[in-house]
């Protein structure tokens, strides 16, 4: 009689939430959680350890086969943002100084050439 093998299922784990973590955290909470990273924007990512991840996938709490990887990036990308609440120019409040007046044309010749 010939046995016949049924390939075994690979245990489903949820991908950890990742973003805002350290590099060196995110490397720990994925190794835990048995799925594994890559890092496409930091070539060097096994040294990396203060930034901070600002993007993952697959989204966290999704069911992956346990060793996946889960792609994590540490810059945002073209038109994601990246700090648009930072540190802006002064503002006064107010119309500006000078009141009617400045809305008056100059006193001259009438007849000036437009151009």
């Amino acid at each position: 009689m010939t046995s016949v093998r049924i390939p075994r299922k690979t245990p489903e784990v949820r991908v950890p939430r990742l973003v805002g973590l350290m590099a060196v955290d995110a490397r720990e909470t994925a190794e835990a959680r048995g799925v594994l990273l890559a890092a496409p924007d930091r070539p060097d990512f096994h040294l990396t350890v203060v930034d901070y991840v600002v993007r993952q996938y697959p989204l966290p709490g999704s069911e992956v086969p346990h060793g996946a990887v889960v792609t994590v990036w540490f810059d945002f990308g073209e038109g994601e943002g990246g700090g648009g609440a930072g540190v802006r120019e002064p503002r006064r409040g107010g119309p500006p100084a000078g009141g009617l007046y400045r809305e008056l044309d100059e006193p001259g010749d009438p007849f000036a050439v437009l151009r």
